[in-house]
């Protein structure tokens, strides 16, 4: 008796790569998403970059945990975009572009 062969999008390897892509390139995103809307939200630039540099390490280790924690891929690449998108938007919206 044959198995049938696994389609090739439903294979598990894609999903752990997918999930490294995410939690690398994603994590990079939002560290860097959150350190701009950080320099723009503090009132003094000096404290704003540092604190912006210590909360994006956070930020980049929470989206890595967060990419394998999730049930899917799919819900591992969301995670991390809509809340990257939207600081980069609100830093826009505060510093007239990001």
């Amino acid at each position: 008796m044959t198995t049938a062969p696994t389609p090739w999008f439903q294979r598990p390897w894609l999903s752990v790569l997918s999930r490294s892509c995410a939690a690398i390139l994603g994590g990079y995103a939002a560290a860097s998403a959150s350190s701009v809307l950080l320099a723009r939200l503090l009132s003094s630039p000096s404290q704003g970059v540092l604190t912006g540099m210590m909360v994006g390490i956070l930020v980049c280790a929470c989206a890595a945990l967060w990419a394998f924690a999730t049930a899917t891929a799919w819900r591992a690449w969301i995670g991390i975009l809509v809340p990257t998108l939207l600081m980069f938007a609100i830093a826009a919206a505060l510093g007239g572009g990001a």
